[in-house]
């Protein structure tokens, strides 16, 4: 079915007659689509080096990002962020703890909830695998200024469903709160 989808500048389907309606073919659509796949498979491609080098998968340097991003997350806590099971989840901090990468600790607000943390260790295998992704972000950046910058933000934020976007709100203020 080939078409055309009229969006509105909030974000959501417009009616005719509305203005600034951007106009999108399937073809545009398809292409974006596939834009997003191929650029996240050179976004991933040189910690996926990494960490094929130590046995690990995506799942790892995802913990190993968001426990670097808020030291003391709670396992409840990276478990909503990242969204998968807890037996799944449970692998992956066991393999991190058991490789001195993660530091499990007893929380300080409820001693049921266990507080993550990074090692020295950690913390150095966290940066080397986000340092390409960091040097990448930044040179695409650079090279389409602040606007595209902006507008890709919003076009990612406006992807996320309500819920994904509180999430990633409220990351935004956990690094607002540091500084």
């Amino acid at each position: 079915m080939s078409g055309r989808v009229a969006i509105s500048r909030g974000g959501s389907s417009a009616q005719a007659g509305g203005e600034s309606l951007l106009f999108l073919t399937d073809e545009q659509l398809r292409r974006g689509i596939e834009a997003m796949y191929f650029a996240y498979r050179a976004f991933t491609s040189d910690p996926d080096l990494i960490l094929d080098e130590i046995g690990y998968g995506r799942a790892h340097h995802r913990a190993l990002h968001f426990i670097h991003r808020d030291p003391g997350l709670t396992v409840t806590g990276l478990l909503d962020v990242l969204g998968v099971t807890k037996q799944s989840l449970n692998r992956v901090l066991r393999t991190l703890v058991d490789d001195g990468l993660v530091e499990s600790r007893i929380g300080r607000r409820d001693r049921r909830e266990r507080e993550l943390h990074l090692t020295q260790k950690g913390t150095a295998l966290e940066r080397r695998l986000s340092e390409s992704q960091r040097a990448r972000m930044a040179a695409a950046y650079r090279a389409t200024g602040p606007q595209a910058v902006a507008g890709f933000r919003q076009v990612l934020e406006a992807m996320m469903d309500r819920d994904t976007l509180r999430q990633f709100q409220a990351l935004r203020d956990v690094a607002e709160d540091r500084r």
